[in-house]
């Protein structure tokens, strides 16, 4: 009675919990097998966009638009005007170059008006750093607006405290009126005395896909293995 008891035990589940855990393996299978090809998909898009991205970095300058979106963004721009010096505003950045501020100018053109990141100062040249007078050219990135802030820091236009590079709050807190709905990354063009800094921009994409489509394929193979096993223990 006894030996017919251990014989029981070890085959321990019933159908019906067979069949349960079965199709919970199932699902998991079909669940890791999508994310793995998701992921693959995803790099796929990544490695489009860098691309694209780096076509962009790489072309000649075209004159800025008036409008800018998603597609255009890194795209090289050239813009002339003249910069309102007494409109500059400060946002906190830290750069390779330490902790300091980024210098968003705007440049009035002859069609628009757009912010410029001339580019990087650090907090003891916030009061004495160039700001040419009369008209200018630049070069530079397009970049998407920042709106809100930086992570667990929101802007406080009316304490004139920026934490990113928000073009529509800060036209609206300098009275600039309607401004292109992008800036532009000043290139690494020197200016007199040093600062602004420009050429700062960190374009750079991380592209983990792979790794992490490798890992959702290796659970669906283990979680393969798993099944074989409960169904050749199931049969014993």
């Amino acid at each position: 009675m006894a030996d017919a008891d251990v014989r029981g035990g070890r085959r321990g589940r019933s159908p019906l919990t067979l069949a349960i855990l079965t199709a919970i393996g199932v699902a998991l299978i079909a669940g890791f097998f999508s994310l793995g090809v998701w992921q693959l998909q995803r790099r796929v898009w990544k490695l489009d966009l860098i691309a694209k991205v780096d076509a962009r970095l790489h072309a000649a300058p075209i004159a800025a638009p008036a409008a800018a979106g998603l597609a255009d963004v890194y795209r090289r721009v050239t813009a002339t005007g003249t910069f309102r010096n007494d409109r500059e505003t400060f946002v906190q950045a830290v750069t390779e170059r330490g902790p300091g501020f980024w210098v968003l100018t705007p440049l009035v053109g002859p069609r628009f008006t757009v912010l410029v990141n001339r580019g990087f100062v650090p907090s003891e040249r916030r009061a004495d750093h160039d700001r040419p007078q009369g008209p200018v050219r630049i070069t530079g990135l397009v970049r998407v607006s920042e709106p809100g802030g930086a992570f667990l820091r929101s802007n406080d236009p009316k304490a004139d405290r920026w934490y990113s590079r928000d073009v529509a709050a800060i036209a609206a807190a300098r009275r600039l009126g309607p401004v292109a709905p992008y800036f532009i990354d000043a290139d690494a063009a020197p200016n007199p005395g040093g600062y602004p800094v420009g050429g700062l921009t960190v374009v750079a994409f991380r592209n983990s896909h792979l790794s992490y489509a490798l890992t959702w394929f290796a659970l669906a193979i283990l979680t393969v293995v798993g099944l074989v096993i409960l169904w050749r223990r199931g049969r014993e």
